[in-house]
């Protein structure tokens, strides 16, 4: 029973109880007081026009004071009912009668879906990849308010609980391609577990808080463990040694000698001032800028006039020989010279991965972390100025913030800039919505932890080569394009329609990467392109 209906019950049995109590009062008033005795049903009458404030009068004026007060006092008591009714009754019944109604099942025809339990950051940026390839989802939410929420942000949802086999039932489980889980390490164990009683032969995916619980979750019967923390760390770190390192660790390989990366721009480059014109990029290096991020903002093609300043992000494609040319001039000139200290702030898993990684690279660094622990070298706040210091922040080349609070992460971020304007400052970031506050706050390369958990997940549901790239701040997929068979490149116009660029064409078990705009798509070519999740859904509803 929903609560304005236990309300209701229990408001009518309250006013049935007041009524037949102040019927028998007026019944023995009425002939002890006034010399006029009343029936009961002749009392009950006179107390429910009172209550109603229909007053008739009949029996007024009274010959008793005591009558007289005690009908004063039913008066008030009748209005306090009827305001009483208004929160108790009338408020809530409107609002369920205009509340959103959330499914309690799957609609009907809906499979080959993922479903989700249940909905974060992470879980937003898998619907953002699954949406980019229109593959269905449904979101497994148990709690009916956030479930209407979700449902009245017009998201698909199932209101239902993911750690029982009839909530997953609810979500057609039978009939999905995929499930994941994604709340807790003990929750999405018991998801897990739930999953194998209702269908063993759907994969399911969990995403691990704690690599520890690993073991755990294979038990209880999940087909693929996600760890995305570590991938992260690896990718942050690789904005440091791939700067001091000929291998670029970071690069999308996308054919025979030809890779897509992201090269930011150090503070004191060369490039840092000039306009994307005025580079000579193209002239210089060789390279193909194909997208680039100016203050978080992604812009594909990006404009010619564009200033390059701190922090911008070139997203280069070309020949590894190419891009290493190109990666010299984004390299502040300190930077060919020695390769300095980078101060790692925060040593959980994804600071643990960064050092790890440094540390096989060969690099110097210094651990910041609030905590005392084996491979913590000061011990601190990590907005504190003097912390900062004593881990040796006027000498610092790079900074990685590796901390899992967003809001820190962005005061740190202002402490070290203010500190050292020229240390270069590599930063993660839990929500995706927080990358442009780091970029304003001076921070020279920011990624989303729940990019990359969305990106990890949507590459283990879809076809194993679909997402060549999770760690990037763009997607590199590779997809057919029907809607393009017997047309050239220059003539499809795919950057003015979607943003995305082609960088490759997979033709009989090669890639050609040599694509200008004479190319022409044949039946069977699948297209390697990069863009943003909103560019590669418009290219797949356009041309897919």
């Amino acid at each position: 029973m929903k609560t304005w209906q236990r309300r209701t019950v229990g408001y009518a049995a309250i006013l049935a109880v007041v009524i037949l109590v102040f019927a028998v009062l007026y019944q023995q008033g009425m002939a002890v007081y006034d010399g006029r005795p009343r029936t009961f049903l002749e009392s009950v009458q006179f107390v429910v026009e009172t209550f109603t404030t229909t007053g008739y009068g009949a029996d007024s004026p009274w010959n008793s004071a005591v009558m007289t007060v005690y009908v004063i006092f039913m008066d008030l008591a009748g209005v306090v009912l009827i305001v009483t009714a208004l929160p108790v009754l009338a408020i809530p019944l409107l609002e369920e009668l205009l509340e959103t109604t959330v499914p309690e099942r799957a609609p009907d025809g809906v499979t080959d879906h993922v479903i989700i339990c249940t909905y974060t950051s992470r879980a937003e940026a898998l619907i953002d990849e699954l949406s980019s390839w229109d593959v269905p989802y449904l979101i497994l939410e148990p709690d009916r308010q956030q479930a209407t929420a979700l449902s009245d942000a017009g998201y698909r949802v199932v209101n239902a609980d993911p750690e029982t086999a009839a909530g997953l039932e609810a979500a057609n489980l039978a009939g999905a391609r995929a499930l994941v889980a994604d709340v807790s390490d003990a929750v999405d164990a018991s998801i897990v577990l739930a999953a194998g009683e209702v269908d063993a032969d759907v994969p399911v995916i969990s995403v691990l808080e704690e690599p520890g619980s690993r073991p755990y979750h294979r038990l209880a019967g999940a087909d693929e463990v996600l760890s995305p923390r570590p991938l992260l760390g690896q990718s942050l770190a690789a904005k440091v040694t791939t700067s001091l390192d000929a291998d670029l660790g970071d690069a999308v390989e996308i054919g025979e000698d030809f890779e897509l990366v992201e090269l930011p721009l150090q503070r004191g480059s060369p490039l840092v001032g000039s306009t994307l014109a005025d580079s000579g990029i193209r002239e210089d290096a060789g390279g193909n800028v194909i997208g680039a991020w100016f203050d978080g903002e992604f812009q594909a093609p990006p404009d010619p006039g564009a200033t390059l300043t701190n922090g911008t992000v070139l997203l280069v494609a070309g020949h590894e020989r190419d891009i290493e040319r190109l990666r010299e001039h984004t390299l502040a000139d300190v930077r060919r010279f020695g390769d300095g200290e980078t101060i790692v702030v925060g040593y959980g898993e994804v600071g643990q991965t960064i050092v790890g990684a440094l540390d096989a690279a060969g690099l110097p660094f210094t651990v910041v972390d609030q905590e005392a622990m084996d491979g913590v070298d000061v011990v601190g706040d990590a907005v504190d100025p003097e912390t900062l210091r004593a881990a040796g922040i006027d000498d610092a080349r790079s900074v990685i913030l590796a901390l899992p609070d967003d809001t820190t992460t962005q005061f740190a971020t202002l402490v070290v800039r203010d500190l050292s304007p020229t240390t270069e400052v590599i930063a993660r970031v839990e929500e995706p919505r927080n990358v442009k506050q780091m970029y304003r706050a001076g921070a020279d390369y920011v990624l989303a932890l729940a990019t990359v958990s969305g990106r990890m997940i949507a590459s283990a549901i879809l076809d194993d080569e679909a997402v060549l790239s999770v760690e990037a701040q763009i997607q590199v997929v590779r997809t057919a394009a029907p809607g393009l068979v017997g047309t050239r490149l220059g003539e499809a116009r795919v950057r003015s329609k979607t943003g995305c660029t082609v960088v490759g064409v997979g033709r009989e078990n090669e890639i050609l990467t040599d694509v200008g705009p004479d190319v022409r798509i044949e039946d069977g070519d699948e297209l390697v392109i990069a863009g943003t999740d909103e560019g590669i859904r418009a290219f797949n509803e356009r041309f897919g």
